[in-house]
Parts: C-alpha cells; sequence; structure tokens
C-alpha cells in the first residue's frame, strides 16, 4: 500500500485518466465538507463490505487521519483513489475505486462514496450480485496488462431523479415515484426522463436513507 503521509498520487495500473481540460464540475449533491466527503468514502466502502480501505490523492495526508488529505492542498492532479480489500478474500487480493472526471478531490470523493453507496443498495435489491460489482474493482495481478476500471462516475442524486428535497417524507417519496413511474412505464409510451429502474433506484435508495 502507498504511504499516504507524502505527496504523489499512485493512480492504479491500467485505469484511465481524465485529461485536465476535460474534468467538470460536478453534477451532484455537494453539501458534505471536504473532509466529510472523505470520510464518507470509508464508511461506504465499509458498509459495503470493505476492509483495510487506504485513500490516496496527490496530495498530503494528515499523519492522524491518514485518510484526509491536508486541507488547503490544491494539487494540479486532483484524482483519488480508494483501495480496499474483502472480508472473504485472501489478504492479497486487492480492489480500487478511483475518479478523477471531476474538478476537485472533493468532488471526486463524493462521487466514489456515492459509488460505493449505489452499489451497496442495488445489491440489496437483487439488481446484480456482489462478486460481480466488486469485479469491476478489482485491481490485476502485477503481469496483467488489462484492468476493468470503476470510475466513480455518477448522474444525478436520488432526490433530483425524484424533484424531492434530500430530506423529503417516506410518503413524499412514495408519491412522487407513483407520479414520474406513469410517464416511463412502457405503457404509457415510456416518455419520462429516467427509466423505470431509475426511478425505483432512487425511491429505494432515499426511503433506504430515511430509515
Amino acid at each position: 500500500m502507498t504511504d499516504r503521509t507524502t505527496a504523489g498520487i499512485d493512480w492504479p495500473a491500467g485505469f484511465e485518466r481524465t485529461a485536465a481540460d476535460e474534468r467538470e464540475p460536478y453534477p451532484g449533491d455537494l453539501s458534505p465538507t471536504r473532509k466529510e466527503s472523505f470520510q464518507s468514502v470509508v464508511e461506504e466502502l465499509e458498509r459495503w463490505g470493505a476492509t483495510s480501505v487506504e485513500i490516496d490523492t496527490a496530495s498530503q495526508h494528515y499523519a492522524d487521519r491518514p485518510n484526509i488529505p491536508h486541507q488547503h492542498d490544491k494539487p494540479d492532479d486532483v484524482g483519488v483513489v480508494a483501495r480496499f480489500r474483502r472480508e472473504d478474500e485472501h489478504a492479497d487480493e486487492g480492489y480500487a475505486i478511483a475518479c478523477d472526471r471531476w474538478e476537485t478531490q472533493r468532488e471526486n470523493a463524493r462521487a466514489i462514496a456515492l459509488y460505493a453507496r449505489r452499489m451497496r443498495l442495488a445489491e440489496r435489491c437483487g439488481v446484480t450480485t456482489a462478486n460481480s460489482t466488486f469485479a469491476t474493482a478489482r485491481l490485476p495481478p502485477a503481469d496483467e496488462e488489462d484492468a476493468i476500471v470503476a470510475t466513480g462516475r455518477v448522474e444525478q442524486e436520488p432526490h433530483e431523479v425524484l424533484d424531492v428535497s434530500p430530506d423529503a417524507p417516506d410518503a413524499v417519496v412514495k408519491g412522487a415515484f407513483r407520479e414520474l413511474v406513469k410517464d416511463a412505464h412502457a405503457d404509457h409510451g415510456g416518455n419520462g426522463e429516467h427509466t423505470v429502474s431509475e426511478l425505483k433506484s432512487a425511491r429505494d435508495t432515499l426511503l433506504e436513507e430515511s430509515r
């Protein structure tokens, strides 16, 4: 693992990079602070069954909080890498999720945390399996040239999909879903902005977060 108290990001071999002039402002919720965004990466990955989570950036990291980069560092490379292992696999089996699509470290950390959350909730809903989802983040052996990359790229926040407030009560979430799913359903021509599966995922995520 990388010494996270020193500067310089160790980008996983084979993972694609985003050119600096192609980075965009993050389109989702940025209400968490910079510190909270990085902390949530660890929290969401651990809820997803990850262990030994280590966050790597091009910044210096606090010695007593090695997964938090220094607040005032402004590196040119804003990429964030989260490396981890799994409870049910051999200790030598490593995984990583990397994101550098957005303009700041905070935005890229936020994207990784939300990616992990959505994958975890999707698995709970039976959308996919833990093995197939974790496979997208598996690091290749040293002699393997190709890698499958999980970029942490996300679209709209669940509350934005349903056009409700982030803390909307369950009844409002369910009502918004019922109205929007009418437009999205194939029987009605499928003319809605989002698919039925996207609406269901947003609804389930918001209901889960309210518990």
